[in-house]
């Protein structure tokens, strides 16, 4: 492990930590997630921008929404239009439940919905919680609406162990189509039956309901865990934690340092990490590199100067990575064994499934050294295959260093996920002294 001492005069403020349980609570979907993004941006003086209108080269804070996608940027006075980016990516989506397109479902006097599965999730997590349901409908004039029910309304009942006596030595097998339909009511399916019951959530008629991009959610709030209270355990960590690190250190960057910043800094939040990136509102989509062009277009600038912006923009890939479980020891690289409140960690993968490299470890320890904040490696075993990030694509598709970093968390891709109550204010004061520059 390494680290470096804090500043003079700093200390861990739990303040930020109450911050990202509100905030966790506050987005059961990637769609409340930028939502809730955008009104933070918006009290730092940021506002929205259509990518359908033409854009200006004003000095200033703006944002782009599409779908679970937000991109925002702070372009300082006078910025010349070859200013390189300061890039900090995330993702908004997490492994859950997604409602299918034919909702109403049902057997044996039980009214279920019928959903696909999400992701990489931990399906055995889902199993009897307590669930609401949280997304977004469109409406026959095209509108959309932000739906949340967060209360108990969905359950996925696990078989007594009465009926799978082996289930506590052979372990939980798990059908994917047949064990994961939750129940939410009594009685036969009825056509139509969850869009009514929707359509009266959010007051308008079931018959405007055109389209739907909906999920449960478990309405267990986040909590302090522990002795000491210094664990936090919720849902989403992956990745709502860096999206709310990264609109917090952007909003303070642009506050306190406004026009005397060196760079352009960025916030890109992408949706559909967990299935692959490729999507327009995906890292693997055109999103960002259309942001970052028009930007320097916006500003009189040409091809030549977005070759040299590009040419000098870093992009930190902030994403959650693996704490060292105390159970399961041997899962992890007997010398990089990241711990909770150790600070944010630096992943590398010489097979390219990180995008860090030398240069960008540099880049890393600069960051947290001027930040005051602790910092740690992640490598994975060897005889254990890696994950991947937002920051390969990143890296590839735009051509500019990126680096990977995150925070180590236990539970990864559960629906109730734990890490360090300190590691949150860490990862945000290090990308705040990344955009910074």
């Amino acid at each position: 492990m390494s680290t470096s001492a804090r500043r003079p005069g700093t200390r861990f403020d739990r303040s930020h930590t109450d911050d990202l349980m509100a905030f966790l609570s506050a987005s059961p979907s990637p769609y409340h997630a930028v939502a809730n993004a955008a009104a933070r941006l918006e009290k730092a003086g940021f506002r929205q921008v259509a990518e359908t209108d033409q854009w200006d080269g004003a000095a200033g804070g703006r944002y782009v929404l599409r779908g679970g996608a937000i991109v925002a940027w702070y372009v300082p006075e006078g910025a010349p239009a070859h200013t390189p980016f300061r890039i900090v990516g995330a993702h908004t989506d997490s492994p859950n439940l997604r409602v299918k397109p034919l909702p109403d479902s049902g057997a044996y006097g039980w009214r279920q919905v019928a959903v696909e599965v999400y992701g990489g999730t931990l399906l055995n997590t889902w199993l009897d919680r307590d669930l609401g349901l949280a997304g977004r409908i469109t409406l026959r004039d095209g509108s959309i609406r932000l739906v949340t029910v967060d209360r108990p309304l969905l359950r996925v009942p696990q078989l007594a162990v009465h009926l799978d006596r082996s289930v506590n030595t052979d372990g939980l097998k798990l059908d994917r189509q047949r064990h994961m339909q939750p129940i939410w009511g009594l009685g036969d399916a009825l056509e139509g039956d969850l869009m009514r019951f929707v359509a009266d959530e959010v007051d308008v008629e079931a018959a405007d309901i055109m389209g739907w991009d909906l999920m449960p959610h478990p309405v267990e709030p986040p909590a302090y865990l522990g002795r000491d209270r210094e664990l936090v355990a919720g849902p989403r960590m992956d990745n709502l934690l860096s999206v709310h690190a990264a609109t917090a250190a952007l909003a303070s960057v642009v506050t306190t340092a406004g026009g005397d910043l060196p760079y352009i800094p960025v916030l890109a939040a992408f949706d559909h990490e967990e299935n692959g990136s490729q999507s327009d509102t995906g890292a693997d989509g055109p999103l960002l590199g259309s942001v970052l062009e028009r930007s320097v277009l916006a500003r009189g600038g040409s091809y030549e100067d977005r070759s040299r912006a590009f040419a000098g923009t870093v992009c930190l890939s902030s994403d959650t990575g693996h704490a060292v479980h105390p159970n399961y020891a041997e899962r992890h690289d007997p010398t990089h064994q990241p711990r909770a409140n150790g600070g944010p960690i630096l992943k590398v993968n010489v097979n390219m499934r990180y995008a860090t490299d030398g240069a960008g470890r540099a880049v890393f320890v600069d960051v947290c050294e001027r930040a005051g904040v602790p910092w740690q490696t992640f490598v994975s075993n060897n005889a254990m295959p890696c994950g991947t990030t937002i920051g390969p694509i990143t890296a590839a598709r735009h051509g500019i260093t990126t680096v990977d970093i995150g925070v180590a968390i236990l539970s990864m891709h559960s629906a109730r996920e734990l890490c360090g109550a300190d590691d949150p204010f860490h990862l945000a004061n290090a990308l705040t002294a990344f955009l910074e520059g």
